[in-house]
């Protein structure tokens, strides 16, 4: 299976995680936005390249999971590393309040279904993780859900992280590689960027006065975020908590990771081996 490439912001594998501790801003001495901008640019090239020997390779998928508070970047960030691929290789999902349909089934079922297959990128923006996250925030959410079991809410959380963990080695075995992103943004910066899309007439739709709501519940979601990546982050399905602070910076972060953590595959166009070669051969002679 796939083993996650190293980085400062790789969520251990071993529950020792401290969300406080995790920075927010780039580290001092970071390279310049120009900088920053050419190197996000050397990775969208090299991504573009990637994805073209990962579809024509045909036995892996990459599944790119973005989580994060608002404002954070998550839109941003997934257009800006994906900008250079052919947009038949890959696939972005958002996942918003389920519908009556996808409550009627397990809190997975929604997600199964729209994996990437083989030679494709997929992202999901935000995910199943909303289930220990903003459900768990908001454990009244849970009534619309209909659990045939009672279980206490730390019960709930364990079985689910459990399940998450399973569903993702599953993945994994079968050849896809899940790589999950927590940007992480203060909420000195988050309020900085609220004002900003208030202050902007192009950006006034993406604010709401739920945006303010969630806010004050912030305390409670960094535990749920802890709690979680704890749980999950895995060998095979790691999760990096990148600083989102400075959007260059992180989107910069980013797309090396992918760029890093894909190159390791191996993946390359298939030898077709000389007999065909000598076949392609004769077929080109024959080509007026």
């Amino acid at each position: 299976m796939f083993q996650a490439k190293e980085s400062p912001y790789l969520v251990p594998f071993d529950g020792t995680f401290h969300l406080g501790d995790a920075p927010q801003a780039p580290p001092e001495g970071s390279p310049e936005e120009a900088t920053l901008e050419d190197q996000l640019a050397e990775s969208v090239d090299a991504l573009d390249d990637l994805q073209r020997r990962l579809y024509a390779d045909d036995h892996w998928s990459v599944l790119l999971v973005f989580q994060a508070m608002d404002a954070a970047g998550k839109d941003s960030t997934i257009r800006a590393i994906l900008r250079g691929v052919n947009p038949q290789g890959c696939q972005v999902m958002a996942f918003k309040q389920p519908s009556l349909r996808e409550l009627d089934h397990d809190f997975l079922w929604r997600v199964a279904s729209r994996t990437p297959e083989r030679g494709r990128i997929g992202v999901f923006n935000r995910s199943h993780y909303e289930e220990v996250l903003v459900v768990r925030v908001h454990p009244e959410y849970l009534k619309g859900q209909r659990l045939p079991r009672s279980l206490s809410l730390e019960e709930l959380w364990a079985e689910r992280y459990e399940s998450i963990n399973d569903f993702e080695r599953h993945l994994a075995r079968n050849g896809t590689m899940i790589l999950k992103f927590f940007l992480n943004v203060s909420k000195e910066e988050q309020a900085r960027r609220f004002v900003r899309r208030i202050d902007r007439p192009d950006k006034n739709w993406k604010f709401s006065e739920g945006d303010l709501a969630e806010r004050a519940l912030w305390d409670r979601y960094m535990e749920a975020y802890e709690a979680a990546l704890n749980a999950t982050s895995r060998p095979w399905a790691p999760w990096y908590a990148i600083p989102a602070d400075d959007k260059p910076y992180m989107r910069a972060t980013v797309g090396r990771l992918v760029v890093e953590n894909l190159s390791s595959l191996g993946i390359d166009f298939p030898d077709i081996g000389d007999d065909r070669r000598a076949e392609l051969a004769i077929l080109r002679s024959s080509i007026r």
